[in-house]
């Protein structure tokens, strides 16, 4: 007996909720040790993670920006980090607010880029695209996530959205006529 073949379009969303499921996560564990353990948001962790960004990761135009904005306030940001990433992860993994939280993704993503994987001035442009691939594999992922509906299965939306439809159908029920 071979089994039902399953609709392309319904395939494609499973896979896809399942990519978001998974980014989402990776971004809960991400977000987790920052926010249940102080040593990231108030015991130097982020201003550790930004200072190897100044030794050597850094775009030349991200350093002005990570020397002069975001070291002096290092604390404030560390918590928008720490809370983001988690609220990145919850949005994911439970299907809710998926664009809002794919946007705020992809802009932190390249602000990770540009501040952590610079090959250098004198690098191959092939070396470019290989230094950002723990950064752009996710933008990657957070720019389907934007030009999709990733949370069409598989997520507290689409759930509540096939309630709704079944509860509608009810009242068309009830208000239909009798059948003789």
């Amino acid at each position: 007996m071979n089994p039902v073949p399953l609709d392309r379009t319904l395939q494609n969303a499973r896979a896809l909720a399942f990519l978001r499921i998974a980014v989402g996560s990776l971004f809960l564990i991400f977000g987790e040790y920052k926010v249940f353990s102080t040593q990231f948001t108030l015991h130097g962790g982020f201003e550790f993670w930004v200072n190897q960004f100044l030794e050597g990761g850094a775009y030349p135009f991200m350093v002005p920006v990570l020397r002069g904005f975001v070291l002096p306030h290092a604390t404030a940001i560390a918590f928008l980090v720490a809370y983001g990433e988690l609220a990145i992860g919850l949005a994911l993994f439970l299907g809710v607010w998926v664009r809002p939280a794919s946007i705020f993704g992809l802009l932190y993503m390249f602000a990770l880029l540009f501040s952590a994987n610079y090959p250098g001035a004198a690098a191959p442009c092939w070396q470019y695209f290989g230094a950002s691939l723990d950064h752009s594999v996710l933008a990657l992922c957070f720019l389907a996530f934007l030009i999709s509906r990733p949370e069409a299965v598989w997520s507290l939306s689409a759930r509540r959205a096939a309630k709704r439809g079944f509860e509608a159908g009810e009242k068309q029920q009830d208000q239909a006529p009798a059948d003789l």
